[in-house]
């Protein structure tokens, strides 16, 4: 598991330092596709079954965001446990904001089982604490059921969605994640998913393990 993106901007804004051209209007008027949508790379085939993102749809994925994020296991590093209101005050600027940072739902096998959000680094508050380069995609992974923890699962889903992320989008050299130190088995999941411990980084809220999976630096078997 990982924590949710620090600062003091919300989800879906950046400060002015980190923002770049594409992030203005598209060429149909509209706000710029950051992300060129998760939901559309399809079916990720994986040892542990078939894996896709899809959006996350409100009101109908509340219920199950809400038991997820008030499990104690992930409350401890998510910090978003309460009343539904709670999640949604969390997914609500994401899902309405011009598409930097796309909250997720997992499914392995079609079965709801993990909470991602997908998003721009380079135009999120973390750019202010790491030498980010353009178009860098950060992650942020949850595993809902405790039956999902513990086995390996968390690093063959990040290996294979890092890799769909790293052959679709030419323009990303690295994907980037900054789990809590604290969380040794989330930076243990990145590692074994081809991630490089960087940095460790003061954020705002936490002390966090800069984890970087270059395009250029193959990630060992």
């Amino acid at each position: 598991m990982t924590t949710p993106h620090p600062g003091a901007a919300q989800p879906g804004a950046a400060p002015a330092e980190t923002a770049r051209p594409e992030a203005a209007a598209g060429p149909e008027g509209g706000p710029a596709e950051l992300l060129d949508g998760p939901d559309r790379w399809g079916v990720i085939a994986t040892a542990a079954g078939a894996f896709r993102l899809r959006p996350v749809r409100l009101p109908a994925d509340l219920p199950l965001l809400t038991a997820w994020m008030n499990d104690p296991a992930v409350a401890a590093f998510w910090e978003l446990d309460g009343p539904p209101e709670t999640t949604e005050r969390h997914l609500r600027p994401q899902l309405t904001g011009d598409g930097r940072s796309v909250p997720c739902v997992g499914t392995l096998g079609g079965r709801p089982m993990s909470y991602w959000e997908i998003y721009r680094a380079d135009l999120d508050p973390l750019a202010l604490h790491y030498p980010a380069r353009p178009y860098d995609i950060g992650i942020h992974l949850l595993l809902g059921p405790a039956e999902s923890r513990g086995r390996g699962l968390g690093a063959v889903l990040l290996r294979a969605l890092t890799d769909r992320i790293l052959r679709t989008r030419p323009d990303c050299t690295r994907v980037v994640a900054e789990p809590d130190v604290r969380n040794a088995a989330s930076v243990a999941a990145f590692r074994r998913a081809g991630f490089h411990h960087a940095a460790d980084l003061d954020l705002p809220d936490k002390r966090a393990a800069l984890m970087i999976r270059d395009r250029d630096r193959p990630a060992p078997r």
